[in-house]
């Protein structure tokens, strides 16, 4: 089987505000992609991968017809001939490696499925990520359906709240401008589930509520409203105060042996770090307005440019 192929995603901004219905921002990652795969290939990778869709098949077999029905059938049986979802997306790294493995069933098995080629309204964006949260839930024990989305479209998508999201434009990158958008490996994974139950715990108390409220979710959504309008100024003087705020109220979500390079980022204002995705591990976000000079503080780490300004 040749593709399609489905890509990874970055959430920029809105990682935990958007459990509690805030705005967020995700984009395509096409760095890191994968597809579904019918070859003789018996690597341990492939053996893995193929394991985890018989189980994920007997998920698809639970959820309620009303809102998706598969072909199920031809599912199990392509499974059983030894189909895999082949995939450079680093599981557990926070950029969407799930989302893209449901976005690629969808696309495949999923009967009358809403399909990127039709007018995608508003009605039919909630209805496909609904579905894709039920799809992931299998992965996730809660999901909320944007990572499928993203790779399931391919394009940036803007979420205003849980029932209203619409696909975006994002500035043109510049080839030579020195700020950007990074990637920094932290060196190992972590699990999403366990990192939003300790959020939600924390929400249960009324100071770090009021905190999500006035600060988090306030600064996190001028950063979005600054990126989209290409205020450059703007949005590094918002991500420097949720850089801040992160570390902070979300150290628990920043990999002990980062909290150092965190403040050192905040304190010489050369980059600062945001956690991508459910934080943890994985990878963490950078943003800088001197990349070199980034590069140089970070020189141990692996950094991956994202995005240029």
């Amino acid at each position: 089987m040749k593709g399609p192929l489905f890509y990874a995603k970055i959430l920029l901004f809105g990682e935990y505000g958007i459990i509690k219905n805030s705005k967020g921002l995700s984009i395509p990652y096409n760095y890191y992609k994968g597809a579904l795969r019918m070859d003789d290939s018996a690597s341990e990778k492939a053996v893995s991968s193929n394991k985890k869709l018989r189980e994920f098949a007997q998920h698809l077999a639970t959820l309620d017809i009303d809102l998706v029905q598969f072909e199920l059938d031809r599912l199990t049986a392509d499974i059983e001939k030894g189909m895999y979802f082949d995939s450079s997306i680093p599981q557990g790294y926070g950029v969407g490696s799930s989302g893209a493995l449901v976005a690629a069933i969808y696309d495949r098995y999923a009967i009358e499925k809403i399909t990127v080629l039709e007018n995608l309204t508003r009605s039919k964006l909630t209805k496909l990520k609904t579905i894709f949260a039920a799809m992931e839930s299998f992965f996730h024990g809660k999901s909320s359906g944007l990572d499928p989305l993203n790779s399931f479209l391919s394009l940036p998508i803007l979420i205003h709240s849980k029932s209203d999201i619409e696909p975006t434009g994002i500035p043109s990158q510049s080839q030579h401008g020195k700020a950007a958008v990074f990637l920094l490996d932290s060196g190992m994974t972590s699990e999403t589930a366990p990192l939003v139950s300790i959020f939600l715990d924390n929400f249960e108390a009324p100071a770090f509520r009021k905190m999500m409220k006035d600060e988090f979710i306030t600064i996190s959504d001028r950063c979005i409203e600054h990126f989209l309008k290409g205020n450059i100024q703007s949005l590094f003087s918002d991500v420097k105060k949720l850089s801040s705020v992160v570390l902070d109220h979300f150290s628990p979500m920043i990999p002990k042996r980062f909290l150092e390079l965190w403040k050192t980022g905040l304190d010489t204002n050369a980059y600062y770090l945001k956690l991508c995705g459910s934080g943890g591990g994985g990878y963490i976000l950078g943003f800088t307005q001197d990349l070199p000079k980034a590069k140089a503080l970070l020189s141990d780490h692996k950094l991956e440019v994202v995005y240029t300004f």
